[in-house]
């Protein structure tokens, strides 16, 4: 699984990794285990690269740290303020934003989105018996491929990414009946995400940063980052049979096509801690806690121990049930989990595509870890 090129690999954020950091084992304390977290990233983080962290408890920060080197240009070293991609952890702001309309009435989780976003009917294969709805997109049961067949789907202005995914919709086909079972499509999603804002009659990219980035004072999360934030934007590092390429990423930022509601927001891990706190249930309301609950419920069965809910993996681990969602793109990877049992949760980001530490176990068995620990 490890020789693909992970940016295209669903495992790897689901299932994490075999590797294990047994360092944790005899942690008794919550600094102890801290502690061990930094020395691991210190040891084990390549040279010319960054990795940003924050860990959270209850509804604070308790750790926020960086390592490396952010900018391989300046040298600059990576600080709390270092902005990285966080890829495919756009989609449970998608999904948070779907629960959000549903509140307000503008849909039903089981509307056929045809409804609202007529232009779905341009499928490959589309039929009165392969309606699809709201909750299917965002569960990924909707049955369509995971990527549309038009080619350069996937690049593009953002202010293009609405046109995109039009033409793109008639080079989608399904590869199950909606319903049927679990299957990871990022065109779901970003059809999801124009889905809603037809319903909602207001741009998708508006609706993100005024229902939930400025409600949740994210103020260091964009869908575009600001000429005068550019100096915080790490240098993005796409590793490819042993050699650096920072051209990729670099070609990215201007834009991934139809990748908006599935793969287009920047932040930061104390933003993003934010965004986990209220996830976790421990701030004031914006999506109900009936809701933040169906969202993390284990609505489909993938594999052994692991679902999905509305916008995040579940996965049953031996003594705690971890909430996550990872995200890898050409030159980033970050992994956002939390355990609403002992409301502890860590967000990971860095600025590079393989290798060690390992990004995907790593928050798993630190949650493990302080799952442990004496309070």
């Amino acid at each position: 699984m490890r020789l693909a090129p992970i940016y295209l690999i669903l495992p790897v954020f689901l299932l994490g990794c075999s590797s294990s950091h047994h360092e944790f084992e005899g942690k008794k304390s919550e600094k102890a285990v801290i502690l061990e977290l930094e020395k691991i990233i210190a040891e084990k983080l390549p040279k010319n690269r960054s990795i940003s962290g924050a860990i959270v408890k209850g509804d604070k920060i308790i750790w926020s740290k960086a390592f490396g080197i952010s900018n391989l240009k300046t040298q600059s070293l990576a600080d709390t303020a270092s902005i990285y991609r966080i890829g495919s952890i756009s989609k449970p702001f998608t999904a948070f934003l779907m629960m959000l309309l549903v509140q307000d009435r503008v849909i039903n989780l089981d509307d056929p989105v045809e409804l609202y976003f007529p232009e779905i009917k341009k499928l490959n294969g589309y039929s009165e018996a392969t309606k699809i709805t709201f909750q299917q997109l965002a569960t990924h049961t909707s049955g369509l491929m995971r990527e549309p067949e038009l080619p350069n789907a996937a690049s593009g202005s953002i202010e293009e990414w609405e046109s995109k995914i039009l033409e793109a919709i008639p080079t989608t086909s399904f590869e199950s009946k909606p319903g049927e079972k679990f299957s990871y499509s990022n065109i779901g999603y970003g059809i999801l995400g124009l889905a809603l804002s037809k319903a909602a009659q207001k741009p998708f990219i508006e609706l993100i940063e005024k229902r939930i980035f400025e409600p949740l004072n994210m103020n260091s999360s964009y869908f575009a980052v600001p000429k005068e934030k550019l100096s915080d934007l790490s240098t993005g590092i796409q590793d490819s049979d042993g050699k650096m390429d920072v051209k990729t990423p670099l070609l990215e930022h201007s834009g991934r096509g139809y990748k908006v509601p599935n793969g287009g927001i920047y932040s930061t891990p104390n933003d993003l801690a934010k965004f986990m706190i209220y996830n976790m249930g421990t701030s004031s309301n914006l999506v109900s806690g009936e809701n933040l609950e169906m969202m993390q419920n284990e609505i489909t069965g993938i594999g052994e121990r692991n679902y999905y809910g509305i916008g995040f993996f579940v996965n049953r681990r031996d003594q705690l049930t971890i909430i996550n969602h990872g995200g890898a793109v050409a030159g980033y990877t970050a992994n956002f989990a939390f355990a609403r049992a002992n409301k502890y949760g860590i967000i990971l980001m860095r600025n590079y595509s393989q290798g060690e530490p390992d990004i995907w176990e790593l928050p798993f068995e630190l949650l493990e870890a302080l799952n442990k620990v004496k309070q």
